[in-house]
């Protein structure tokens, strides 16, 4: 009797790898209306004062200060405009996701002809994403519009993402200050140390020198931006800094000194932001594969006798032990069967394989071992065994 197979479509699993398609749209929505909130609080705080103060003036300066508070005003229309454009594209975005996931929950079977379309789509936003963590920003432009994923995959999120990361690699930090000042509130509620990181990397610059001139400029800096309230190993650290010159061997000073430590920094970058946003550190599309790799993964993949298959055991390409996917599929666990299949009768070799005794029998018939000796049809060597030298294997 042949097996059944099921073919009904479980939905939720399938969008488990699926979650940072919401997130983010919901993220971005709530940085942007935290942006609309604290615009408008520091700009009427701005008119508030100045039209407080106008009481007291002679009616030219009023008349100049209710221009200037006029202009202000204005200024704060034209940003609230901005963010109100970009909530419209971020409120479509999402609407196009939901819309997206929407039909996977309307497909009733694996089978269905609209399974194999929703997963080509899913395909091509993971290897979108793949490009823009790559770096390859406009191929991934290109693949989005040629496929009309544009809505379902975060272009311009990576973009900014990548224009920071290079900047810090180029030994440039106040890109990223200025993203850290846009998200001030945010690293301090996951306690995130990377302003400090890029204060003490500006004060590093400013006491690289050895003039005294900068390194009295290094040490306002300091007491400004790195002493007071903030983590005290940092004052501590910039505080070493001053009495180590550029060329010390002494650790951790040395380190510190080096350019590398813009790379780290540029990590670091990368790390907090997808924390932030809640976007996966790994590529989505390692993450897919993955899961597919270890669902078929046994202790017998990456084994000494995990080699190219025999021709003669009829043995199907095993994509774990492939080329291509051998490295990526060395780390994942191992798939959880609940049942095992076994050939009828097993025997193991000297050299630890298992076989059934009749398809062992039949296989070395097939490559002409001589009577009353057996081979391993799957290795290349020949060693020949005599059929005494063979175990049963007992399963408990």
């Amino acid at each position: 009797m042949a097996e059944y197979t099921s073919t009904k479509l479980d939905p939720d699993s399938h969008l488990l790898l699926d979650q940072p398609l919401l997130r983010l749209p919901h993220e971005l929505l709530r940085k942007n209306l935290k942006s609309a909130q604290r615009q408008i609080e520091m700009t009427n705080k701005s008119v508030t004062s100045a039209v407080q103060a106008s009481n007291n003036h002679s009616p030219a300066d009023t008349l100049a200060s209710l221009d200037a508070t006029l202009a202000k005003a204005q200024n704060l229309t034209r940003k609230l405009e901005a963010l109100q454009s970009e909530e419209k594209a971020l409120h479509k975005q999402q609407k196009a996701r939901i819309q997206h996931l929407e039909e996977l929950h309307e497909i009733p079977s694996l089978s269905d002809v609209k399974y194999d379309n929703w997963s080509h789509a899913r395909l091509d936003r993971l290897l979108v994403d793949y490009l823009l963590r790559q770096g390859y920003t406009q191929s991934a432009k290109e693949l989005a519009q040629e496929k009309g994923v544009e809505d379902l995959v975060d272009i311009g999120v990576f973009e900014e993402c990548g224009r920071i990361e290079k900047s810090l690699q180029e030994g440039k930090t106040q890109e990223c200050l200025t993203w850290c000042g846009e998200n001030k509130q945010a690293l301090k509620k996951i306690d995130n140390n990377l302003e400090l990181e890029l204060r003490l990397q500006q004060f590093i610059e400013l006491a690289r020198s050895g003039e005294m001139k900068q390194r009295l400029e290094a040490m306002i800096y300091a007491r400004k931006h790195l002493a007071g309230g903030q983590d005290p190993k940092f004052a501590l650290q910039a505080a070493g800094l001053l009495a180590q010159p550029p060329d010390t061997p002494v650790e951790p000073y040395r380190t510190m000194y080096s350019h590398g430590r813009y790379e780290d920094l540029a990590r670091q970058f990368l790390k907090t932001h997808h924390e932030l946003l809640t976007l996966p550190p790994q590529p989505l599309l390692h993450i897919a594969l993955s899961a597919g790799l270890s669902a078929l993964k046994t202790p017998a993949c990456h084994s000494v006798h995990a080699l190219q298959p025999s021709t003669l055991t009829g043995a199907p390409v095993c994509p774990i032990c492939s080329t291509e996917l051998n490295e990526l599929a060395r780390n994942v666990p191992y798939a959880h069967h609940t049942k095992s299949y076994m050939e009828d009768d097993p025997v193991v070799l000297p050299n630890g394989r298992v076989f059934g005794r009749e398809r062992l029998k039949m296989l070395n018939e097939k490559v002409g071992t001589k009577k009353g000796k057996l081979r391993d049809p799957t290795e290349t060597s020949g060693t020949e065994w005599g059929e005494w030298e063979i175990k049963k294997v007992f399963i408990s």
